[in-house]
């Protein structure tokens, strides 16, 4: 049989790399409860001020290494791109405010179920915007998973506004960069530079008003330096998942998330978990387990039909 064609190979290697990137965002926004947590003591906008003040100096470094200057200043000479950039800097900006938020205000189980519907909402905007096709089993997979949830939605109609800004602000941030024909670095970069000026303002009226800009000093000041890393690597990672990827399969994927978070918030912060919990775990990991397994059978059932093809060339 002969090799598979440069084109499938490159294909292929391109989702390996997609879900790689994608496994590695979800994997560390599940646990980064752990450091907000640390920073409990400083206000939730100082928090993301310093994400985004240090993660522009973070950005700028790895613009320079990437040799990536090119990239950002042909997206800022473009109008619609640098428009494009400016409407998904306020979506991650008022993103990443309500989750520190959520966390540091005890309601972590608030956010985490945010990011449960946020796969849900990327599935849909996916098939419904981007017209990429769904199975039925697929299909199956979302109505089970969107029943878990309505579940757990039942039960938390108090902090259910928090849920909905976090999945409204990221699944549309998500789309929007999937479609602006920008490379992930060189985007995130504009779009902290857009931000970057009312971050650092707040953090010098901050400190002319007697606030501390920089925490109590010590392990804390340290911490909001290193917020910048934090706050970029995972970040990258995702917009170069999303463009690598089906955008139903990077919301797949982002269940991993907010299981992640689930789990911190009720065995490490003890917030309560309920029936209604246990309810939306089962379905959505059912969900979980019919959507990849629909994944691996088409899968299989392409590489048979071209090795078939192949054969008869």
């Amino acid at each position: 049989m002969n090799a598979p064609l440069p084109d499938h190979d490159a294909a292929h290697a391109r989702a390996r790399a997609g879900l790689l990137f994608g496994l590695a965002a979800y994997g560390l926004w599940g646990v980064m409860p752990i450091y907000f947590k640390l920073l409990k003591a400083v206000p939730s906008i100082d928090i993301v001020a310093h994400r985004i003040v240090w993660s522009l100096i973070v950005l700028a470094l790895l613009a320079t290494l990437a040799r990536a200057w090119d990239q950002i200043a042909a997206a800022v000479r473009n109008p619609r791109t640098l428009a494009m950039l400016f409407l998904t800097a306020l979506l991650i900006g008022t993103n990443w405010l309500l989750y520190v938020y959520s966390i540091n205000s005890g309601h972590i189980l608030a956010g985490s179920l945010g990011y449960y519907l946020n796969p849900l909402a990327n599935i849909l905007l996916g098939r419904f915007i981007l017209k990429e096709r769904l199975t039925k089993l697929q299909w199956a997979a979302v109505a089970i998973a969107a029943a878990g949830i309505a579940v757990l939605a039942a039960g938390a109609l108090g902090t259910l506004w928090i849920s909905l800004t976090l999945c409204f602000s990221f699944a549309t941030y998500g789309l929007l960069r999937k479609i602006i024909h920008v490379e992930s670095l060189a985007g995130l970069t504009v779009e902290t530079a857009l931000l970057f000026p009312v971050a650092l303002g707040w953090l010098l009226i901050g400190g002319a008003e007697g606030r501390p800009m920089f925490g109590g000093g010590g392990p804390e000041t340290a911490l909001l330096v290193a917020a910048g890393v934090v706050s970029t690597v995972p970040l990258l990672c995702f917009t170069a998942a999303a463009r690598r990827l089906p955008y139903s399969t990077v919301g797949i994927l982002q269940f991993i998330a907010p299981t992640l978070q689930f789990l911190l918030a009720v065995a490490i912060y003890d917030e309560p978990f309920t029936w209604a919990h246990g309810v939306a775990f089962g379905c959505i990991w059912t969900a979980l387990a019919l959507y990849l397994g629909s994944m691996v059978r088409d899968r299989r059932a392409s590489q048979q039909l071209e090795c078939s093809e192949m054969a008869e060339a």
